[in-house]
């Protein structure tokens, strides 16, 4: 039986408005399954890799019918802790960006109540090969990044690899740490670390040049990405693989996207991609991280890692809601286009 590999975070309920040529209707909001991890995860089950997800729900049967969708999508669900009150909420405005027009109403859920000694991660590790979680949930207050830390200590003796999304949400870090001072003990476990050159620089304090914009190039930002990359690598021998996603977007104009992953010595770069229309932004970055985890867990060669989660991603931007439904196939596509 293959390893599992294992995503850790806050399930999230997402509201939005519906579409414009829907508000008039009966139901003038939708809502989705959310959260960075869980995204993750449902990306992983849709191509075939073996996950399980944990997180925190109430024992009610809201609960419940989140996780039949969670098995109906195909991952595993028998480290989902039943305990606490509520499940998180998020509002989001059509077509926004998460930091844009954003509202979350996560204070008191039940992931965000847990503490260390609630999850027995002797038993969640046992058929497991990859753990994965990202700088969100840290962010929410100092127990939940003690939990955090927890699992990393547990992953770590029993040599599971290990990744983390730096995905820096500046509306969460409100306890009284700055994400400096939480981030780094958690990174020095990581052996694949994604974000992008200003969420390194925000959650672990790496340099950043603050005029990049203003240079204008492509290349500029190439090397900032890879300079990031050797002083994460520098700063926690134990990382192995850095990846940078870079997106351009702004009213009127085509977004560009790009991606870059250090590894073994040698960067590697992403062909761009650009559309003139976005469907949803929310989840693109996850689709990307699982695109990482689907390529190293298979073993697949760099440029073919980077290039399948790039066009993963890139495909994300044009589907409704947080959770990609792309196949193999027809993520493979557009990677295709573009070789």
């Amino acid at each position: 039986m293959k390893t599992k590999v294992l995503c850790f975070g806050e399930l999230l309920l997402r509201v939005s408005p519906a579409p414009a040529d829907d508000a008039g209707g009966k139901n003038p909001f939708l809502l989705y399954i959310g959260g960075a991890e869980a995204n993750a995860a449902t990306a992983l089950a849709e191509w075939n890799i073996p996950v399980k997800y944990c997180t925190a729900l109430p024992d009610n049967f809201m609960s419940r019918h989140v996780i039949d969708y969670l098995e109906y999508k195909g991952i595993y669900t028998s480290s989902v802790l039943l305990s606490g009150n509520r499940i998180g909420v998020y509002y989001l405005e059509r077509g926004a960006d998460l930091k844009g027009s954003v509202i979350y109403d996560r204070e008191h859920s039940s992931f965000s109540e847990l503490k260390r000694g609630m999850i027995n991660w002797d038993k969640i590790f046992r058929d497991v090969s990859w753990f994965h979680f990202t700088a969100i949930s840290p962010a929410l207050n100092e127990q939940v990044a003690d939990v955090c830390l927890e699992a990393l200590e547990f992953a770590s003796k029993r040599n599971i690899t290990i990744s983390v999304d730096l995905n820096y949400r500046s509306r969460l870090w409100k306890y009284g740490k700055q994400p400096v001072e939480i981030m780094p003990k958690l990174v020095e476990h990581c052996d694949v670390v994604m974000g992008n050159i200003w969420s390194a620089n925000s959650l672990l304090g790496t340099a950043i040049d603050e005029d990049i914009h203003s240079k204008g190039t492509k290349q500029a930002y190439l090397d900032h990405a890879k300079a990031t990359s050797l002083e994460l690598m520098k700063r926690f021998p134990k990382c192995k693989a850095v990846a940078n996603t870079f997106r351009f977007d702004s009213p009127g104009k085509d977004l560009l996207y790009y991606t870059t992953l250090y590894t073994n010595g040698q960067q590697f770069n992403s062909p761009e991609f650009t559309t003139t229309g976005v469907v949803d932004r929310s989840g693109s970055g996850d689709c990307f991280m699982a695109g990482l985890i689907y390529g190293f867990y298979n073993q697949h060669q760099p440029q073919d890692i980077l290039d399948y989660a790039t066009a993963a991603a890139f495909g994300k931007l044009q589907e409704q809601g947080d959770a990609t439904g792309q196949d193999v196939l027809t993520v493979s596509k557009l990677k295709k286009g573009k070789e």
